[in-house]
């Protein structure tokens, strides 16, 4: 039998957004004498568990949401102490002027997985009920159609569809409003924009994967405060992508690249590249002494204004990384992310008394700075689809002389149609790690704590089983054994025939698969919650 529970509202995500969300709504309840039921699912063990980024946070929403937050013990102490953007060829790196876009000397860097933890913290004493180690599974909808909750996934079914001793049911969730703050490419996110066509009058989503990992380096390398990005090498000019390297408290580095999703040989391979990225002498005296603690990688989205879809549905709303609100010129997208979760609390609090839909919410933040800021940088990043110099040189057009004003706005193209059969594409010859510096994908995913009950369905699923052989294995050469980067997906031999291989307990739940697949026939869905990584400190 299946448990049901009943709440005003719902939030799936316990990112920045939704706990901004949870925490705003509770803040207007208690401002107001009110009583409201506020639920939070995170899919994730505990709180922070799945959260990946650099991160370089700008305070401006947090400021917003607590403005007493420096005096509340927030894990936001160290703030930027220099700025520095790199040219890389092979050997050599050159210092450039850093672009407006990405000075960061009244910003902080943190761990975001600790931000989150922390306003967890906030959000359960304003009296939100967090349920951490609950996927949503699957949305609930009425007789008129319109989503009346979620409901989670079950525990305890094993790989051939049985329930097994210790099988515990999903439970439903009901609301009157159902928020969804899954963060990128999140699963419900994608069937509510098929069957609400929400991206009817929007272009598609773009994306890039991060990778990163945390080193504890020695007291003499360490400089607290410096933030360093760079382009170009190992890259190749039509590929688009960077690094970032930041000291941060605790004689700790965070490193990690980014690499556009819309990239174009199928013999690419991220993984590798960010860890041939290290070994360049300008990054490589940064690491050596130390020890890599820890190992992570997570999608994320960058089609920026013109891929934001419609954000309202009936029963609920989106909001950060699930509607897209990164600004990719800025790399940043957790102050947009929060602001979005904060003007959705603001409009539901006004339309539950009388539950009205939600449709002020894409006016109210269009008129905050979240909108101006993402069109102003809009065209930035499909600039750089022809290629590093005309991006770099229509960056600083836009940047200095149209300042965001151009009277134009660029498209954007689904990543999975950017592959190239591997028959027109010449295969990438990658250096062996050398266990100082660079590393293989199984040490790797080790350090990512990935765990995952491995009696469950697999949660990679194929909408046709034939396609990784009779499509991406013949056209691209299986390209999803390179994208991946955590060693789930492997081409074996069986009876003297090729077949793909699916080890799902290796997933850190990054979702490239799911976007990069050049057929989209890999479907990822949520497996038993609390699964996946368990990022500390990330």
């Amino acid at each position: 039998m299946t448990d049901s529970m009943e709440f005003d509202v719902i939030i799936v995500g316990g990112g920045p957004s939704g706990l901004s969300c949870a925490i705003r709504l509770q803040q207007l309840a208690r401002e107001t004498g009110r009583e409201l039921s506020v639920c939070l699912l995170e899919k994730g063990s505990e709180i922070g568990a799945h959260i990946l980024s650099g991160a370089v946070l700008e305070p401006r929403a947090l400021n917003e949401l607590f403005p007493d937050w420096q005096t509340m013990d927030a894990p936001v102490k160290l703030k930027v102490s220099e700025d520095r953007f790199l040219y890389m060829t092979e050997d050599k790196a050159r210092r450039l002027p850093t672009p407006p876009t990405m000075h960061n000397y009244e910003n902080y860097l943190i761990s975001l997985g600790n931000l989150c933890r922390w306003l967890a913290q906030q959000a359960e004493g304003l009296g939100v009920q967090i349920f951490a180690g609950f996927a949503a599974r699957e949305l609930i909808f009425d007789d008129a159609g319109k989503v009346a909750g979620v409901r989670t996934g079950e525990f305890g079914r094993g790989k051939d569809g049985q329930e097994k001793a210790e099988y515990q049911p999903p439970m439903e969730l009901r609301a009157t409003y159902t928020l969804l703050g899954e963060g990128c490419r999140g699963s419900l996110t994608r069937g509510l924009e098929e069957r609400f066509e929400l991206r009817k009058d929007s272009g598609p989503q773009t994306y890039g994967i991060g990778l990163k990992e945390l080193w504890d380096i020695p007291a003499e390398n360490h400089q607290p405060g410096l933030v360093e990005h760079s382009v170009g090498w190992p890259l190749d000019t039509a590929t688009y992508g960077g690094s970032f390297l930041y000291h941060q408290e605790n004689h700790q580095v965070a490193i990690g690249m980014v690499i556009g999703l819309d990239y174009q040989n199928p013999y690419l391979n991220p993984f590798k590249e960010f860890q041939r990225f290290k070994t360049h002498p300008a990054v490589r005296k940064h690491l050596e002494g130390g020890k890599r603690v820890s190992y992570g990688a997570r999608s994320l989205t960058e089609g920026g204004y013109q891929a934001i879809p419609q954000l309202v549905f009936p029963g609920g709303a989106l909001m950060g990384c699930a509607a897209g609100f990164m600004n990719v010129p800025k790399i940043k997208g957790t102050h947009t992310a929060m602001k979005s979760g904060m003007v959705l609390a603001e409009t539901v609090f006004d339309a539950i008394a009388e539950k009205k839909d939600l449709q002020a919410y894409p006016e109210k933040l269009k008129a905050s700075w979240v909108y101006d800021e993402l069109y102003r940088v809009r065209n930035i990043r499909p600039a750089f689809r022809k290629g590093l110099w005309a991006g770099l040189a229509y960056a600083a057009l836009d940047t200095y002389l149209l300042r965001g004003k151009a009277p134009w706005t660029f498209k954007h193209h689904a990543d999975h149609t950017a592959l190239k059969p591997a028959s027109a594409c010449q295969p990438i010859e990658y250096p062996k790690p050398d266990g100082k510096v660079s590393f293989d994908i199984l040490s790797s995913v080790f350090l990512s704590s990935t765990n995952h009950e491995e009696d469950q369905p697999v949660h990679l699923t194929l909408k046709d089983a034939s396609v990784p052989i009779a499509v991406n294995l013949k056209e691209y050469d299986a390209p999803e054994q390179r994208y991946c980067p955590a060693g789930v997906y492997e081409i074996v031999e069986e009876n003297n025939q090729p077949r793909l291989q699916i080890n799902a307990q290796n997933c850190v739940h990054c979702k490239t698969c799911d976007i990069k697949d050049p057929t989209q026939n890999i479907v990822w869905v949520p497996p038993e919650g609390g699964g996946g990584p368990n990022y500390p400190n990330m």
